[in-house]
């Protein structure tokens, strides 16, 4: 069984600096605490792009700083609030085509993880370039493993009118390099509509996960119900990360509030405080009100 988590949508401003009120550098040096105390016998975490929101020096160092307990390695992917050259100064690790993009692969026993860079420097729409598809396309020819895709942008639309314009737009040119392969596909990850969403891509099973600062609130309404769509809505929400456990089988992907702090309770509670067919649905939890 492969274990691997999926992060997204940091949005470093800084050490010590906020973003609608919240630290995101606290934020991300919180998941790593979780990741450790919780998911230490993960493969790797990834972290999918926008790991800062004004790609800065300063804010670079910050995530290096918030990511430097983490006790398992750590894949960083780039978003739209990126700069690849102020990442590969603080992070001169990170993946390298040999075009200089961020993209990469990581072989587990579920298959192998194929790492996009979907960033065109300078606009916030997703693109994938000549360049980039050739290096898909070899690592997708070069066996017949099971994949797993991680990208930024979703190279589709999600119904959110605000967002949907700065997705992937390059999507027929990348499907044209994936169908061939599409029953070796299991899973698509991305980012960048700070939304828990699960469905398909023409039969590909996708997911994305919350940022782990602030969240897009969910407006499904059409360009004429809401006219002005750059007013894209959002709240605080709850962070979260991705827990994935894949095999030969299943691809099951958690998602973990991993900040939210309700009380516990045992749903098959000890001999003496069982009531009826073994549940106590009406004990009081402290701290609690529905």
């Amino acid at each position: 069984m492969a274990k691997f988590i999926h992060l997204t949508d940091v949005h470093v401003v800084g050490e010590g600096k906020t973003m609608y009120g919240s630290d995101p550098a606290k934020r991300l040096a919180g998941a790593v605490e979780s990741i450790n105390a919780e998911q230490s016998d993960a493969e790797f975490a990834v972290i999918g792009g926008d790991l800062t929101h004004w790609g800065g020096p300063e804010e670079y160092e910050a995530v290096k700083k918030a990511v430097s307990g983490l006790t398992i390695p750590l894949v960083l992917m780039v978003g739209n609030h990126d700069a690849v050259p102020e990442l590969r100064r603080h992070f001169p690790d990170a993946f390298d085509d040999g075009n200089g993009f961020v993209q990469g692969v990581w072989r587990t026993d579920a298959g192998k993880c194929l790492f996009l860079q979907t960033l065109q420097e300078g606009v916030h729409s997703g693109h994938y370039c000549e360049k980039r598809q050739a290096w898909l396309k070899a690592q997708l020819d070069a066996d017949d493993e099971p994949v797993f895709l991680f990208m930024h942008h979703p190279p589709f639309e999600v119904g959110i009118a605000g967002m949907d314009g700065s997705r992937m737009l390059d999507s027929e040119a990348l499907w044209s390099i994936l169908e061939p392969h599409r029953a070796r596909i299991r899973h698509l990850f991305f980012g960048h509509i700070h939304r828990p969403i699960f469905g398909s891509w023409r039969g590909v099973p996708v997911s994305c996960m919350r940022s782990t600062n602030q969240q897009l609130a969910l407006d499904l309404r059409d360009e004429t119900e809401n006219p002005d769509i750059r007013r894209v809505p959002g709240n605080m929400e709850e962070p979260a990360y991705g827990v994935v456990l894949a095999d030969r089988d299943t691809v099951i992907v958690h998602m973990h509030e991993y900040r939210r702090r309700t009380p516990e309770f045992l749903f098959i509670p000890p001999p003496d405080q069982r009531e009826g067919r073994g549940y106590a649905h009406d004990m009081k939890l402290e701290g609690f009100e529905g």
